[in-house]
Formats: structure tokens, sequence, C-alpha cells
């Protein structure tokens, strides 16, 4: 695998001599920008594969998302590979409707360490949860970025990452109780410990998220890709496009509904993705908000 190749991949030109936090984060913006954050695959009746030469094959050489299980992986390598210490962590994700966080370690979250700071680096939360910046590791503070503010908290020996939202302004009124739009301003995200895992740990929960019947990767196709101002997003046939903080405080919500022709040039225009076989959009409605 091509370092340089993962770089021009993601449109890095600049210097990654000093590993410091400047660095950290602009790998990190390059990254979600031209990475969506997708599951595709599985519902174009191909796999979501876990080996970092296939996510290396499919995000940088066929010009591809993938779910954070790939892209936190390949961000791991790159990272690692140009000398930054970094190490995995599991996380739990927080499932709304039943108040509660998956029982099972679902999520694969970096640790950046510099000097004596760690940060928490996770480019595979997608859509309105995606953190643009690096969150240092330092419990009850809040951190401020352009898609919300993140808050970390520690409660004995368990970490929880939750954001604040601002308000949101949705033109459109077909669209003013979407499902897809999150009420909350107070959202819970997920929870970690501060254990190493090693990468094959994740494998098991990589089949399980595309094969179980009850999961919400498998009844519902995913896109989103960060934009200087927002995020787009696509879940099934619904394109939801969102500019943060566009006037006081307020964050604009465009949805539209899209017909079969219209996703495939959304895919292409949008988020950069030419499927090779036939995609088949679905929406399981569960719990997927924006």
């Amino acid at each position: 695998m091509d370092i340089e190749a993962y770089f021009e991949r993601i449109g890095y030109k600049n210097s990654r001599k000093n590993l410091d936090l400047e660095t950290l984060t602009d790998i990190l913006q390059h990254h979600i920008r031209a990475v969506p954050f997708e599951n595709l695959n599985i519902h174009c009746g191909e796999t979501m594969e876990f080996g970092l030469q296939a996510i290396f094959d499919q995000v940088v050489r066929k010009n591809r998302g993938g779910w954070c299980l790939q892209v936190n992986q390949l961000l791991y390598w790159a990272l690692r590979t140009i000398g930054f210490e970094t190490t995995t962590f599991g996380g739990y994700v927080y499932i709304p409707e039943i108040d509660q966080y998956s029982s099972n370690m679902i999520h694969l979250v970096l640790q950046v360490t510099i000097g004596s700071k760690k940060y928490i680096v996770d480019a595979g939360f997608g859509f309105s949860f995606q953190m643009w910046q690096p969150l240092e590791l330092i419990s009850g503070q809040d951190q401020p970025q352009v898609p919300c503010i993140f808050r970390l908290r520690e409660e004995s020996g368990t970490w929880y990452l939750d954001q604040i939202r601002r308000e949101q302004h949705v033109p459109n009124e077909e669209f003013l109780n979407s499902e897809l739009l999150e009420k909350n301003k107070y959202r819970k995200m997920y929870s970690f410990t501060l254990e190493p895992q090693a990468i094959e740990n994740f494998e098991p929960v990589n089949t399980y998220m595309q094969e179980s019947p009850t999961s919400v990767f498998k009844t519902t196709s995913l896109c989103s890709l960060q934009t200087p101002e927002g995020v787009h997003g696509l879940v099934g046939f619904t394109l939801i496009s969102k500019r943060f903080n566009y006037k006081d405080n307020i964050d604009l919500v465009d949805i539209k509904t899209l017909d079969e022709k219209e996703v495939e040039e959304v895919l292409k225009n949008i988020f950069n993705i030419s499927l090779e076989r036939k995609f088949v959009p679905k929406h399981g409605g569960l719990f997927i908000n924006i």
C-alpha cells in the first residue's frame, strides 16, 4: 500500500513533517471531505470488506468510502505510517429508541497522543455527528466546532461522547416532522473505554452489521460527506444537505426526495461515487438522524 496514493486520494498536499495537532487536524479534515461515510456495498449485493488491503483498494483505488470499521482503520494506518502515536478503542453506540448504548462494541475510534496530550480522532460517524477536529481527552469540557459543540465526559473509567446542537431551519415544510431530523439539542453519541483494542477484534462485528436483519446498516442505505460549510447525506431516496450556522446560531437544512435516476446522479456529482453494480436504495426507518 502506498501512503502517497492515500494522500493524493484525500487531496492532502501540505507538510507532514511536524507531527503536531495542526497537521493531525488538517489530515482529518481532508479525509472527511474526500472519503464518504457509506455502506453502499451492502445494497449493491457486495461485501463490506474488513482487511486493510481491501479497504485501501476500495477507498483509494476505487474512490469509494466506507463505514467506521473501514475508514477509521485506513486513517489509523495512515497516521501510524507517518509517525503519529495512534491507538484503537472500541465504542458502544447510543440507541435513542431504547435510551441505551449498544451491548456490543460496534464502533472503531482512534486516540492520538501528541506530547503530553491525548486526542480522540474519528472519521467514521458521518452526517452531523462527524467531528471536524480532534477532541482533547478532557472530561466535562465543551469543545466547540463548526458542526456543533462536542463534550467528552468520564464516569468510573468509561468515557462518553455527546454533542450540543443548534436549532434547525427547514424551508420545505413538508419535511418539518421528518424522522430523519434530530429533534434533541443535546445528543448522546457513543461510549468507550481507554482499553486498547486490536483491529482483529472488530472483524466479527463487521460481519454481524452487514448480515443481521436487525442491523440499521442492513436495512438502510447510507452515504454522507462533509463539505467546507456543512454536510450532504443520502438515506435511501432522501437527500439531506445541511449548512452549519448559516445565521443566528441556526443550521439550514434542505431535504429532497429523489427518484432512482436522481440518486445515481447525486452519488456521482455530490459524493463522487460511481458504483459498479446495481444499487437498491433502502430506508428501514430505524434510528437514522442527521
